[in-house]
């Protein structure tokens, strides 16, 4: 496929989404909506790819919704209002959603400004890395509305009600190493080691158990809403099937043999 509003390129067993739209701060279109779903669908069904990194291009990662192309794209002119709700249960649940499931492990690089839905985007990802000058903005309540792409949910699971308050409430810009600090990030790192530090992160999940780490970030994510006894017995139907892998065999050898593991993802 031809991607015009995001670059996909598969190296090595890591695959890397960046969104290409830097003169608009990587802010989503539908035709990027749909591009990135084909991405994410090629990552999930390629076998070679076993992490992904997500990122932007140019200074900022993304600046979530393109205003002037939500009305465009609903037809939208003069008075009339856009169907706001729409272009949540179309594309940005979905996405949101899509980043969860993907069975491998999703690095988000946050290069910069991460603001409204592109900032739950981010925290949609399994590790978030952002350079020290980035910076993570929920300014839905300067328009009325509420966070959006998951941002009700992501907030108060990762920085607790009171936090998750001051930051839709209020809409004031958290910077990244703020955003380390309360937990809402992995990590912020300067920026002369941020492309490092992402391509190490990546390269270790690329070169590990994938099935293993996909079970991981399965039960972790159903914990939520699981109670003890259930998150019990998901943990011992995951460990049954794992205990049965080439993976888990390859590992047990490696530690015996003190040697370093090499995992195939199977």
């Amino acid at each position: 496929m031809t991607y015009q509003n995001i670059s996909y390129a598969v190296e090595d067993g890591l695959a890397r989404l960046t969104l290409n739209r830097p003169d608009k701060l990587n802010s989503f279109t539908v035709a990027m909506h749909l591009e990135v779903h084909a991405a994410l669908d090629a990552a999930a069904a390629d076998p070679l790819v076993r992490a992904l990194v997500l990122t932007g291009a140019g200074r900022g990662f993304c600046a979530g919704q393109d205003l002037s192309d939500r009305a465009v794209s609903a037809g939208v002119t003069g008075t009339e209002k856009p169907d706001l709700g729409e272009s949540i249960a179309k594309y940005y649940g979905p996405l949101v959603l899509r980043l969860r499931a993907m069975p491998k492990p999703v690095v988000c690089a946050v290069n910069g400004v991460a603001a409204g839905a592109g900032a739950n985007i981010a925290l949609a990802c399994d590790i978030v890395i952002a350079v020290e000058t980035a910076r993570f903005i929920q300014p839905f309540c300067n328009l009325g509305l509420v966070p959006d792409a998951g941002g009700t949910w992501f907030l108060p699971q990762l920085v607790g009600r009171s936090r998750a308050m001051g930051l839709a409430l209020l809409g004031d810009t958290l910077s990244a190493e703020q955003a380390a600090h309360w937990g809402l990030i992995w990590k912020c790192v300067p920026a002369a080691d941020f492309d490092a530090e992402v391509s190490t992160v990546a390269r270790k999940l690329a070169n590990g158990p994938t099935l293993g780490l996909a079970r991981t970030k399965q039960a972790i994510d159903a914990a939520a809403t699981s109670t003890l006894s259930e998150q019990l017995d998901r943990e011992r139907d995951f460990q049954r099937e794992l205990g049965y892998s080439q993976d888990y065999a390859e590992g047990v050898s490696a530690f015996t043999n003190k040697r370093p593991p090499q995992f195939t993802g199977c």
